[in-house]
């Protein structure tokens, strides 16, 4: 078994910005030369997110307006009265998504299917420039 990390950074704009990663994860499965294993996606931050999606654009404004419904903008949440940053929202729709995702690959290739891309969020309010964890485990 080996395990093999890497490291990207993808810069991003505030708000409900939404990265395809699916072939940033990809070639490095083919540089690695490893054949089976899972791919371990994570995003650096607090306020960032990674998932899967079908990424086409009706989706892209679909997500972000089903994120205001679960975690409105317009409310006041306790972590602007500690930091006094307005992202309480961010934090809140980071913690629902998910920092992580494990995706098997087999046969040098990623299991998703075939509307399924893997994507990076940034749910922050102003631009971040976001670090993912790439690990791979597998032989």
């Amino acid at each position: 078994m080996k395990i093999i990390t890497k490291i990207i950074n993808i810069s991003m704009e505030a708000e409900h910005d939404i990265k395809d990663i699916t072939q940033n994860v990809e070639n490095f499965i083919l540089e690695s030369k490893l054949k089976d294993g899972i791919a371990v996606i994570f995003t650096v931050g607090s306020t960032a997110a990674v998932s899967t999606i079908e990424y086409e654009p009706g989706l892209m404004k679909d997500l972000p307006e089903a994120l205001e419904r679960i975690a409105p903008s317009n409310i006041d949440y306790e972590h602007h009265k500690t930091w006094h940053d307005g992202n309480g929202k961010s934090h809140i729709r980071s913690t629902i998504i998910g920092s992580s995702l494990t995706v098997p690959f087999t046969n040098g290739k990623l299991t998703l299917g075939t509307w399924q891309q893997i994507v990076v969020m940034n749910l922050d309010t102003r631009p971040r420039e976001r670090k993912v964890v790439i690990q791979l485990i597998g032989e």
